[in-house]
């Protein structure tokens, strides 16, 4: 990874960055993929707090063949959309949207459609 794919465009070859540390760009900007960072942590609690420790929070994904475990390190993940043993996606049917500067409220479902009304009070005496 870490290079321009070839051709038209602004394509770029899946990146794994490593060694990160919180002086770099790659630690406090919100990267989209397809680039994944790499931490390596001492226990759950460290990587619970790396994960949290952004101005952003859209969607998170944890991966463990425990679930249980995986469901409990997601319920503490500062973030929209958490998901275990899953990308982050979206489905009509459920809420979307980030917290901190990832968003404001949420779109789809019953939830989100009331984002994009607006409600009229009339009062009359």
């Amino acid at each position: 990874g870490g290079r321009k794919v070839d051709g038209d465009g602004f394509f770029y070859a899946p990146t794994i960055l490593s060694a990160i540390t919180p002086a770099m760009r790659a630690y406090r900007e919100e990267l989209f993929g397809p680039v994944a960072c790499l931490f390596r942590v001492a226990d759950e609690t460290e990587a619970i707090e790396i994960a949290n420790d952004t101005h952003f929070g859209l969607g998170g994904s944890v991966w463990s063949r425990d679930r249980e475990r995986a469901t409990a390190v997601a319920r503490q993940l500062a973030c929209g959309c958490a998901f275990v043993n899953e990308l982050v996606k979206s489905d009509p049917r459920l809420p979307f949207g980030g917290v901190k500067q990832s968003g404001y409220g949420r779109e789809l479902s019953q939830q989100g459609i009331r984002e994009f009304v607006n409600i009229k009070t009339l009062w009359v005496e």
